[in-house]
């Protein structure tokens, strides 16, 4: 059984090694190596972050971060979920998106959204589900270290219970 727990310090090794293995994956983030938890943990909202485990087993985790720090954004987040190879097609990304989903909406935020490479199909597929719609497509909005130009798709979940 897969259970989801707020994500610890003790759950950092496993963290850090799927989020390095979405990296080099290549489809995930621009990044180019995890930082170290320290870094990691301080700029991720401690309310709104899950792993997802299966007895010791981490199988995936999702992570949320304030996308400002003026007042009148408070109720906006943006967020990241990664699983782990070999717990894809298994509904953990669900799972971990439906308690950030509750999370959020519990804490009055309104608004949480996500930026994903568009080759990046079984994400865009996964948020769909939940709720989210396509903003638009940014074209070339960032370079990879090896120089190569990538769009982002931009998506939003707007809140119905926050008014």
């Amino acid at each position: 059984m897969i259970a989801i727990v707020p994500m610890t310090a003790l759950h950092a090794p496993d963290v850090l090694r799927i989020y390095q293995h979405g990296i080099d994956e290549g489809d995930a983030t621009f990044e180019t190596a995890a930082p170290s938890w320290q870094d990691f943990d301080a700029t991720k909202l401690p309310d709104h972050r899950f792993t997802a485990l299966e007895e010791s087993t981490t199988l995936g985790f999702i992570v949320a971060s304030a996308v400002s720090k003026r007042p009148c954004y408070a109720g906006v987040i943006e967020h990241s979920v990664y699983v782990a190879p070999e717990a894809r097609g298994r509904g953990v990304g669900s799972l971990l998106l439906t308690a950030l989903i509750n999370s959020t909406e519990a804490a009055g935020i309104w608004t949480i959204n996500a930026g994903i490479f568009p080759e990046n199909t079984a994400s865009l597929a996964l948020h769909t589900r939940h709720g989210f719609r396509i903003l638009g497509r940014q074209e070339r909005i960032g370079k990879t270290a090896t120089g190569i130009w990538r769009d982002v798709i931009r998506l939003e979940r707007r809140s119905a219970a926050v008014n």
